[in-house]
């Protein structure tokens, strides 16, 4: 291959993510379920909050669904609701985000990290079980960037030990024909803006098929009180905000064709790398098996130490990429005391070294993704032509 050219032309910026695309065809029908919260009054659990809740056990296919203010509030409920307490380890993968570890670590828990799959960057079940020890209260794997992990062998592993999805990135994905959400005790979702289906702001959601267990978060999210002013357990205040709720279910019904376009993007993505024969430079994500990737993100791994001068590169044609995540959890600051070091969880630590996403939005146009594609060709020294009749199709 030739060296890569060291200009950088003008393009039409590429951005990583857009949420005004998906909202603006939606913003009429936003902005009467809005008005409609308005009118009423009933601000904190309002019917809004109700009827998206119902939508959300439909769609994942639970009898319960509990809302609450925020993905990481749901994480935390999850893990209150299982009486985890100090003293209690959660095994947890490293390889997230913050909010994970942060939710066990705020009841006074101990986070136990293991190591990830380097195929699908989901929680290894061979490390996990090395972690479990006679104080392991619960595991909680991360369904990272739109995939499900390997629940079967997670489970298998797992025994009588309680599984939490972080389903955070992974609404609408499934595993064996079954969506996230349904596939361990309780499911955490997050609606932050940027997410597959995104609110307006913050909001969260935890699943469950456990009637008992559904009860007693819906107490947990109202300071414990049930009925009012009546605390036999003590809680927070994480309720679902009405008009947040009337965002979500207005947009729910657009997720499937939204994760139909992620979709219809990575397969082109991989399609076409592979024609240029630049996908095993790029490391490119492919679906583990009995899985169906929502692809939250389309995360690829530059080795090499290449991957900061791809970045750089993509910038400088304007195209938009991020790093998810640049430092695994078990070497950040906070938790130095719990005596990780480098090293002591080398896939992980691979990934944070090497993994750039790129745009996958479902609005992302053809040629907005043909952009990326040239780019990353023209980084590896291969000629590229916006006229190629297989790119065009």
């Amino acid at each position: 291959m030739s060296a890569r050219p060291t200009d950088s032309p003008v393009t039409t910026p590429v951005p990583m993510l857009d949420v005004n695309r998906q909202n603006a065809p939606l913003l009429d029908e936003i902005n009467l379920a809005i008005a409609d919260v308005t009118r009423s009054g009933a601000f904190v659990h309002g019917p809004a909050c109700r009827e998206f809740e119902a939508a959300m056990a439909e769609y994942c296919g639970t009898e319960h669904a509990v809302g609450c203010a925020s993905g990481s509030d749901a994480l935390l409920l999850a893990l209150m609701v299982l009486g985890i307490e100090p003293g209690d380890e959660v095994i947890i993968p490293s390889f997230t985000f913050f909010a994970t570890a942060g939710a066990v670590w705020r009841l006074g828990a101990k986070p136990v990290f293991a190591d990830i799959l380097p195929e699908s960057f989901n929680l290894d079940p061979d490390d996990v079980a090395r972690k479990i020890t006679p104080a392991t209260k619960a595991i909680m794997p991360v369904h990272l960037f739109g995939q499900c992990v390997d629940m079967a062998a997670l489970q298998e592993v797992a025994g009588d030990i309680t599984i939490i999805e972080d389903a955070a990135q992974a609404i609408g994905a499934s595993y064996r024909g079954r969506r996230s959400g349904s596939l361990g005790k309780l499911g955490c979702f997050s609606f932050y803006p940027t997410k597959n289906l995104g609110a307006m702001g913050d909001a969260g959601m935890i699943t469950t098929d456990d009637e008992q267990l559904a009860d007693k978060l819906r107490r947990l999210r109202d300071h414990g009180q049930h009925p009012r002013y009546h605390h036999a357990v003590v809680g927070v205040n994480s309720r679902l905000d009405t008009i947040q709720a009337a965002v979500l279910k207005t947009k729910i019904a657009h997720l499937d064709s939204w994760a139909t376009g992620r979709q219809h993007n990575a397969i082109r993505y991989g399609r076409e790398f592979a024609r240029l024969g630049i996908d095993q430079q790029l490391g490119v994500p492919v679906e583990s098996d009995g899985c169906e990737s929502i692809w939250n993100q389309y995360t690829v791994r530059i080795p090499g130490g290449r991957r900061d001068e791809f970045q750089q590169f993509l910038a400088e044609r304007k195209i938009g990429s991020a790093i998810y995540y640049p430092i695994p959890l078990h070497l950040q600051e906070c938790f130095t005391d719990l005596g990780y070091q480098p090293g002591s969880l080398p896939i992980t630590e691979q990934a944070a070294e090497e993994v750039l996403s790129l745009p996958i939005f479902a609005e992302l146009t053809t040629a907005e993704q043909d952009c990326v594609i040239r780019a990353a060709a023209e980084f590896y020294g291969i000629a590229y032509s916006t006229g190629n009749a297989e790119l065009a199709a």
